[in-house]
Formats: structure tokens, sequence, C-alpha cells
């Protein structure tokens, strides 16, 4: 969760009634030399700039009507993302951007709050003092947030944090600065959580069809309990939990409990070679892509549900022990 607080996403908002003008250098390497190099959108991917890198380095000039959260993209590769707004910026290598205020202010933030919070952490010597670390570095997040609601950094905390926010703070912040509900990063985070409540425990399951494979075709098949594992190959806490699910299977699969793979966000190549490398005995829907995590609103992988014969899902988001624990609830153990 803290790596995943100091990577927070960001977007596009107005900022300004007229247009300013930019400047952007940027320190690179010598293996980066001639490639094409682009200032993107980071709310809609929209190409602001481009440039080309010499001499190890790369240098934006331009002008735009409003400020921006702006990512930097080199040869196809993302890298920095920044604050993009009046005045002359640099980053550096490793992709720290400075030199205008907004910028500037992150950076102490990162630099005087998070850092210390973060070293602090990996430092704790029990569960107790990280979670005393954890809260506190959200607390401190938040506190920022709202300090900064009507600016970028303000959009940038929000957005990195609002797929995992309940919809009654969601609805805060926009309260707060109605432009949020506008950025298309939100509508899609909004879009997901409904569609997660959608098929969370008690609901009914949401059908997908891949390559003329169907979800529907495996669940309540022979009257059976159904596992989907949707996960990747490139993902270790998904590997982790194929050595759970094969555990699982062993033990219940003659009582009428079936496991089934949905291979999401991963190449089909690399998924049927962790298939045979992981020799795993139950089928495995390849090539889904972001078919199914859009409608299940899926945010990380694994994610794991257990499926009733009669389609209600009974069991989500579950791992490890807490998943065994369901599967054996339904044999009332």
């Amino acid at each position: 969760m803290l790596r995943k607080l100091l990577s927070l996403g960001a977007l596009a908002v107005a900022m300004a009634a007229s247009a300013f003008s930019y400047q952007v250098n940027v320190a690179l390497s010598v293996d980066d030399e001639g490639a094409m190099a682009y200032l993107t959108n980071y709310d809609n991917g929209a190409k602001l700039d481009s440039a080309l890198v010499e001499n190890a380095q790369l240098c934006f000039e331009g002008q735009l009507p409003q400020a921006v959260v702006a990512r930097l993209v080199i040869d196809g590769n993302r890298r920095a993302v920044f604050f993009l707004e009046e005045g002359t910026i640099a980053i550096d290598e490793e992709g720290t951007a400075s030199g205008t205020a907004l910028n500037d202010r992150m950076v102490e933030f990162e630099t005087t709050v998070l850092t210390p919070l973060v070293a602090e952490y990996r430092s704790a010597t029990s569960e107790e003092q990280q979670e005393d670390v954890y809260n506190r570095y959200n607390e401190a997040v938040t506190k920022f947030t709202d300090e900064n609601i009507h600016n970028l950094i303000g959009y940038y905390l929000f957005c990195g944090n609002v797929s995992s926010m309940e919809m009654d703070e969601i609805n805060r912040y926009i309260a707060l600065e109605p432009s949020l509900g506008q950025s298309q990063r939100v509508q899609n985070a909004i879009a997901s959580i409904e569609r997660k409540a959608a098929t969370s425990e008690g609901c009914h399951y949401t059908d997908f069809e891949i390559n003329g494979q169907k979800l529907s075709d495996y669940v309540g098949r022979d009257g059976h309990y159904l596992i989907v594992d949707f996960w990747a190959s490139w993902c270790g806490p998904c590997m982790r939990q194929l050595a759970v699910l094969k555990e699982i299977y062993a033990q219940y699969h003659d009582r009428g409990v079936d496991v089934l793979g949905v291979a999401v966000w991963d190449e089909p190549d690399a998924t049927r070679q962790a298939i045979v490398s992981h020799e795993l005995p139950w089928p495995c829907i390849i090539d889904a892509q972001t078919i199914p995590t859009d409608l299940y609103g899926i945010q990380g992988i694994p994610c794991i549900l257990i499926i009733a014969p009669d389609g209600t899902i009974i069991s989500r988001d579950k791992q490890g022990d807490e998943l065994k624990a369901d599967v054996a609830k339904i044999f009332g153990e």
C-alpha cells in the first residue's frame, strides 16, 4: 500500500484562464539517444508535445491553455509523471520534477513527510508498529490532499487513491471540487467501484465470453461450486496463490469444487508457458485481457471468486487461509 501511495496517479484539470508557456528539461542516459519522446495528458493519454533525445538531453518548449498533470513517454516507455505548469521544469534521471511551484511543493512533501514514514515502516519490528506508521502515512496523505484539493496536487493524490475509496468519501471530494467529477480517470474509477459492488458476495455472477469460451460454460457444471482465478503469468502473488488453489483442488475437486483460470493483462504465450510449467490441472480462459476485469471492477490480481451452483458469488478477493476457510464452509467444516 505504501508503495502504491508513493506512485499515485494523476490527471489533467483546468488551472488557468489563459495560455501559459513552459519549458521541460529532462536528464537522460546515452541509452535513450535518438529516441522519440512525448508529453501526454495523464487523464486521457492525449499527446501534448514531442521531441527527440539528443546528447542525452531532452527539451520540450511550448504553450498550453491550462496546466495539466503530464506523463513523459520515451520510445513507448512510461517515465515521469509531473505537473506541467508555467515556468521551467527540470526532470532528473530518477524522474523527479522540480523548478516550479507545485512540483517543488510535491517534492518537499515526499522528502520531508512520506520518505521518512516509509523508512520508519521498513524498520518497524512489529505489526503494531507497522500499522501505526501505515495509519500516520494515510493521515498525512489525506491532510495534504485536503489542503491542495483546488490545485493539481489535490487531484494528483485524489486520483491515485480514488479506486480504494468508499463512495461517500469520493462524493465528499467532488462536493469540495466539482471539476473532479469531470475527470475521465475519476469517472472510470467510480464505474469500476460500482461494477465491483454489483459482483460482490451475495450477487449473481456476470457472464463474459473470450474467444468462444463463456464463464457460464463452467458455472454450476454438474452441480459443482466454481473457483474463478483471475491471474497473469508475470504476477508474483498470482503464482503464490496457484499453490493454494492446487491444494484446494486436490482436497475438494472430487467433492464438487472446480477451478477455472482466467488469464488477464497477459501475453497468451506467456500464459500457456505458465500453465505448463506450473502443471495446472484445471482449464484456463486465455487472453481475456481487460474484459473481465472491467466487468468485475478488478483493480489488482489475483482476484479469486467462488461461485455457487446457482450462480451466486459466495466469496470474493480471499487468498490463502481465508480462501481455504471459505471453501471449507461449503462442506460445513
